[in-house]
C-alpha cells in the first residue's frame, strides 16, 4: 500500500496532466498549475519564477501574491531567497522566512503575510529553468515527504517548460529552441565555417513525465535497467586488452549500474506519479546537483560514469539517443559537450567545425582540429542543451563565437566574411608555388604542421615546403592500446611517400600535460603542463622511445630522415635522447637493415632554461625548432588552459623578442638552423617578426601558408627591423602597433 503522501502526490500528477491536456495558453497553464499546487498542499501561496534570461527570475504564475506583480517582480540570480535557490540548486525550506539569509522583501506582491517558505529549483540536467515556491502563514518547516512532493512537481515542470507547454500568448517563455542564441566560448582554433548542427550526443526528450499505471512504469524501468547491467558487464568481459586501471574504471561503472540505492530512489519517484524515464532524469538532475557543489574531487569525477548510464538507460527506454540514425546534414558542424580524438577522426574530414561545452586549447580535439585546419570553440556553455540536430549555425573561430539559428542580418554580414577570405584564398593560390622572398632578397622556409595521414594532400595545395612538425602522439592517443613497431613503421612510410619528397620533421611522442594515453596510468600532477611530459617521459620508459625510433629508422628505408626531440630542457637531456637514437641505429646496422642515407636532429626549445645552454647545445644539434605556444607560457609564467591569463600577454612584446632574438643570435653564432613553431608563426604581423628577427623558417597551419607568404613577398626586412627597434627605443611595450602602421603604409 503507498503512503498517503504518495497518494496525494500521485493525485497533484494526475490533475497536472489535465491541466496540460487542455488547449490553455502558456500562461493559463501556468496559472491552473500553481493553483493546483496550492490546492493539493494545502499552502496559502504557490508562485513559479521562470529566468527571463542567464542572471533575471520574472514572477511568472502565482496564487496567494499579489496578481498585478505577475510578469514584474523580478530578481537577479542569488537575490533573496528565491535567487539563492536557483543560484545553489538546492531546496531552502524556511519556517521564519523574513529572518532567514538573504531574504528580500518585496512589498508589491504582499508576501509579508507568510512566515514559512520552501523553495525547490525547477531544472533539467544542471540547465536552471527557475523556482517552484510555496508559502504559508504558519511558521513551519515543511516536512521531508511535503518537499519530495515539490521536487517531483518541479521536474515534471522542467519538462514541460522544455517541450514548450508554457509557450504562447501572455506567457513569460518564448518558445525554447527556436529563436536565435549567440554562445562565447574560448577560441581553441581559428577559421570560419557557417552549416547545421550535428549533435554528437543527442539529448533524450522525455515527452510523457506523469504516469497513470505505476506498476507497468515499475516494470518498464527494471527491464531496461536490467539491460542496462546485461550491456555493461559484455563491455567489460568483451574487452581483453583492457589495462588492470581500466578494468578498475569499468568495475567501478558496473557498481554504479548495480547500485541499489540508485534503483530504490528511481522506484519511489514511480510511485509518486513519474514515468520511468522521468524517475531516471530526476534522479540524474539532483545527483548532478550534489556531485558538483560537493568539496569530493573524487565524486565530481564520477558524476561522468553517472551521467553516461543515465543517459544509457534513457535511451533504452526511449529509443532516442545516438543509434536514431539521424543522418548527418550537409556542411556538418559538431556539437558536444566533449569529446575523444578517436571519436572525432570516426567523423573523418567531412566536419566544418566544432563547438564544445568543454575542453582546453591544448585538448586531443583541438589537436584534431588544427591538424584538420577547421574552426574549434570550446568552454561554449549550454550549447548543448539549446542546439538541436539540423539547427543553422555559424562558428566564428576568429572570435570565439557560434551564432545558433541566426537571424538574417547576422548571416549576412558572416557571409560577406566568408567571401572575402574566399578571395583571399584565391589571390594566395597565385603565388602557391612562389618562394617566400621579401623584397630586400631574404627567403624565409614555410612549412605545415601535421599530424595524420589525411594532412598531407595539404601540403601540395598550401605550397608549404614540407612539414616542420609532424606530431606522432596521435597515433598513440586514439588506439586503446599501444601501437605496435611494425604498424607506426608502416604509418610513417605512408606519411613520407605522401610527401613525394618533401621534407618531413618527424617530432616523438609528445605526452603527458593534457594529452594522456589511455592505457597509461594517468598521474595526479598538481601542474602536468610542467611535470610529467614529453622527453621527460621518453627518457623515464626508453623502451617506447626506442620503439618508436626504430620505427622512424626502418620507415624510412635507407632515404632522410628527420628527427626532433620534444620538451628539451637541459643539455644532458638532448644528450641522454640522441644517444638512445644511437643505440637504435647500431642495432639496426647489426640486423642488416638500411639505415637512413642523411639524418638530421633537433631539438624543440620550449623553456627559458635552454635559451641559457652551453655553447655545446647549439653546436651538437643539427637544427632547433622554437616551440612557441609552450615557450611563451612559461616565460609569462601564464598557464595557455587558463583563458584570464593567456591572452594576456603579447608575443611582440620587447621582453619576450628579446628572448627571441637571444636564442636567434646563439644559433647564428654556433651555424645551427633555427625554425618557429606554433599558432604565432601562422599569424602575419607575428610572421613578419620573426622573420625580420632572424628565423630561416616557420611552420604553421596550412591555410596560414598563403596569407603569411603573401605579406613577406611585399616587406623589406630591414625596414622592419627598424620599425620595431624605433618602438623599442620610444618606449612601446610591444612593436604591434608601429609593425601595423608600418605594413597599412606600404601594402
Amino acid at each position: 500500500m503507498p503512503d498517503p503522501i504518495e497518494s496525494e502526490s500521485r493525485k497533484l500528477l494526475g490533475r497536472l496532466r489535465q491541466a496540460m491536456a487542455g488547449d490553455s495558453a502558456g500562461q493559463e497553464r501556468l496559472d491552473k498549475i500553481v493553483g493546483l499546487i496550492a490546492s493539493s498542499m494545502q499552502t496559502e501561496v504557490c508562485s513559479i519564477y521562470l529566468f527571463r534570461d542567464a542572471d533575471t527570475l520574472e514572477l511568472c504564475a502565482t496564487e496567494g501574491l499579489a496578481e498585478e506583480s505577475v510578469h514584474k517582480t523580478r530578481m537577479r540570480l542569488g537575490e533573496g531567497l528565491v535567487g539563492r535557490v536557483a543560484r545553489t540548486r538546492r531546496v531552502i525550506n524556511a519556517a521564519d522566512a523574513p529572518s532567514a539569509r538573504g531574504f528580500r522583501y518585496m512589498p508589491e506582491t504582499g508576501e509579508e503575510r507568510y512566515s514559512s517558505f520552501c523553495g525547490v529549483p525547477i531544472q533539467r540536467l544542471g540547465d536552471a529553468l527557475g523556482v517552484l515556491v510555496v508559502q504559508s502563514r504558519d511558521a513551519r518547516e515543511y516536512s521531508a515527504d511535503e518537499v519530495y512532493a515539490l521536487e517531483v512537481v518541479a521536474m515534471v515542470l522542467a519538462e514541460m517548460t522544455e517541450l514548450g507547454a508554457f509557450v504562447g500568448e501572455g506567457a513569460a517563455l518564448s518558445a525554447r529552441h527556436q529563436h536565435p542564441v549567440m554562445f562565447r566560448g574560448t577560441i581553441a582554433q581559428e577559421g570560419a565555417a557557417e552549416g547545421r548542427v550535428f549533435l554528437h550526443d543527442p539529448r533524450v526528450v522525455v515527452t510523457n513525465p506523469i504516469s497513470d499505471d505505476p506498476a507497468h512504469e515499475m516494470e518498464r524501468l527494471r527491464t531496461a535497467v536490467e539491460e542496462l547491467r546485461t550491456s555493461v558487464d559484455a563491455l567489460l568481459s568483451g574487452n581483453r586488452s583492457m589495462t588492470n586501471e581500466q578494468v578498475e574504471i569499468f568495475e567501478a561503472y558496473r557498481m554504479f549500474a548495480n547500485s541499489r540505492s540508485w534503483m530504490r530512489r528511481m522506484e519511489a519517484d514511480i510511485d509518486t506519479g513519474l514515468t520511468a524515464e522521468a524517475a531516471v532524469e530526476k534522479e540524474q538532475s539532483l545527483a548532478r546537483t550534489r556531485l558538483t557543489q560537493g568539496g569530493d574531487t573524487y565524486m565530481r569525477e564520477r558524476l561522468n560514469d553517472l551521467d553516461d548510464l543515465s543517459n544509457r538507460l534513457l535511451r533504452i527506454l526511449t529509443g532516442q539517443g545516438r543509434d536514431t540514425g539521424a543522418e548527418m546534414p550537409e556542411n556538418p558542424i559538431l556539437i558536444a559537450r566533449t569529446i575523444g580524438p578517436g571519436e572525432l577522426l570516426d567523423y573523418g574530414k567531412k566536419l566544418r567545425g566544432i563547438v564544445l561545452e568543454d575542453g582546453s586549447v591544448g585538448s586531443h580535439a583541438t589537436v584534431v582540429a588544427r591538424a584538420w585546419a577547421i574552426p574549434l570553440i570550446i568552454n561554449a556553455k549550454g550549447i548543448t542543451t539549446e542546439a538541436l540536430n539540423g539547427d543553422a549555425i555559424l562558428v566564428d573561430g576568429d572570435q570565439g563565437v557560434a551564432h545558433l539559428r541566426p537571424d538574417e542580418a547576422v548571416q549576412s554580414a558572416f557571409r560577406d566574411k566568408l567571401a572575402m577570405q574566399t578571395r583571399a584564398q584565391e589571390r594566395y593560390a597565385s603565388i602557391r608555388d612562389e618562394p617566400a622572398t621579401t623584397l630586400c632578397g631574404t627567403t624565409i622556409g614555410l612549412y605545415m604542421n601535421a599530424g595524420l595521414l589525411a594532412d598531407l594532400p595539404s601540403l601540395e595545395n598550401s605550397g608549404a615546403l614540407g612539414v616542420g612538425l609532424f606530431r606522432t602522439e596521435l597515433q598513440f592517443l586514439i588506439r586503446s592500446q599501444m601501437p605496435k613497431r611494425s604498424e607506426l613503421s608502416a604509418l610513417y612510410r605512408r606519411v613520407m611517400d605522401a610527401s613525394a619528397g618533401k621534407p618531413v620533421a618527424f617530432r616523438t611522442l609528445d605526452i603527458g600535460s593534457d594529452k594522456v594515453l589511455p592505457y597509461m596510468k594517468p598521474n595526479d600532477e598538481p601542474n602536468p603542463a610542467m611535470g610529467w611530459r614529453a622527453i621527460r617521459v621518453g627518457l623515464d620508459k626508453p623502451g617506447i622511445l626506442r620503439m618508436q625510433l626504430q620505427a622512424l629508422v626502418r620507415a624510412a628505408s635507407g632515404g632522410p630522415l628527420t628527427v626532433m626531440f620534444p620538451f628539451i630542457t637541459l643539455l644532458s637531456e638532448y644528450r641522454a635522447a640522441r644517444a638512445e637514437l644511437d643505440k637504435v641505429l647500431a642495432r639496426e646496422r647489426r640486423l642488416g637493415n638500411p639505415l637512413p642515407a642523411s639524418l638530421s636532429v633537433g631539438a624543440m626549445l620550449e623553456t627559458p632554461s635552454l635559451a641559457f645552454a652551453p655553447d655545446a647545445f647549439f653546436e651538437e644539434v643539427d637544427f632547433i625548432s622554437v616551440g612557441g605556444n609552450d615557450l611563451k607560457q612559461f616565460f609569462y609564467a601564464a598557464d595557455r588552459e587558463n583563458e584570464r591569463v593567456r591572452r594576456r600577454y603579447d608575443t611582440l612584446n620587447h621582453s619576450f623578442l628579446s628572448l627571441i632574438e637571444l636564442i636567434v643570435s646563439r644559433c647564428r653564432a654556433a651555424g645551427t638552423p633555427i625554425s618557429f613553431c606554433g599558432e604565432d608563426a601562422g599569424r602575419p604581423i607575428e610572421a613578419i617578426c620573426f622573420a625580420a628577427c632572424g628565423f630561416d623558417s616557420l611552420s604553421m597551419r596550412p591555410t596560414s601558408v598563403g596569407p603569411v607568404k603573401h605579406l613577406l613577398r611585399r616587406v623589406h626586412l630591414g625596414e622592419v627591423r627598424d620599425v620595431m627597434a624605433q618602438a623599442r627605443h620610444s618606449g612601446e611595450l610591444t612593436v604591434r602597433e608601429a609593425v601595423s602602421a608600418y605594413l597599412k603604409g606600404h601594402m
